[in-house]
């Protein structure tokens, strides 16, 4: 089951990826991403490792970004590759069936592809603009999400990721967004546990169709 809440990680100057994934886990959530970037393989395998820890004792599901090997001798639960990441379907006979791959879309085409080649998310954005995201995509706003969702919502669960903030969460899941990324409204959070919370109450407030 693709959880309809995946926490991003990001590490800011107030609060490293590690503290992150440990608050929001702490605070319910039940899929953390861990996003390391500009890191050596050997900085990238030990900061998952840390992430591991703490999301096997909240029993929390844990996928790797960008990293299928890492993610397969941590024994993750999954992996998110982005565009210029190994494909689909290298990762799923590096990984095997068991394990959960999110691929990153832009465009309906993308998003075809993505579930065509056996995903099993498409992460869909950028919503809006982040600091958290360099080299950005186009931003689909909310009609962009919707065109991708009405298209393709029903085939594969689409999770909208991109500068998402509490006030936008009615708007996307109503337009068909089977779940929402979040790292920046949580990361810079003056109380990243509380922020969680909240938006997991405000997602589970919306009856899914």
């Amino acid at each position: 089951m693709i959880s309809r809440l995946h926490i991003i990680g990001a590490d800011t100057l107030s609060i490293s990826q590690v503290e992150m994934a440990e608050m929001t886990c702490r605070a319910g959530a039940d899929w953390i991403q861990a996003r390391i970037k500009n890191k050596s393989l050997k900085q990238t395998r030990e900061i998952a490792e840390k992430i591991k820890l703490i999301c096997d004792h909240f029993q929390a599901r844990l996928i790797i970004n960008d990293h299928p090997g890492i993610a397969k001798k941590i024994k993750a639960h999954g992996v998110h590759l982005g565009k210029e990441d190994m494909s689909v379907p290298e990762a799923r006979k590096l990984l095997g069936k068991k394990f959960i791959i999110g691929a990153t879309a832009n465009t309906a085409e993308e998003a075809q592809k993505r579930m065509e080649e056996g995903a099993d998310y498409i992460g869909l954005g950028p919503y809006k603009y982040t600091h958290t995201k360099e080299n950005l995509s186009p931003l689909l706003g909310l009609q962009g999400i919707e065109d991708i969702c009405t298209k393709y919502g029903k085939q594969i669960p689409i999770i909208a990721i991109g500068g998402i903030e509490i006030t936008d969460i009615e708007d996307i899941q109503k337009a068909g967004a089977y779940g929402l990324a979040i790292s920046s409204a949580i990361s810079y959070a003056i109380d990243p546990i509380e922020t969680c919370q909240a938006f997991m109450n405000k997602i589970n407030q919306y009856t899914y169709a």
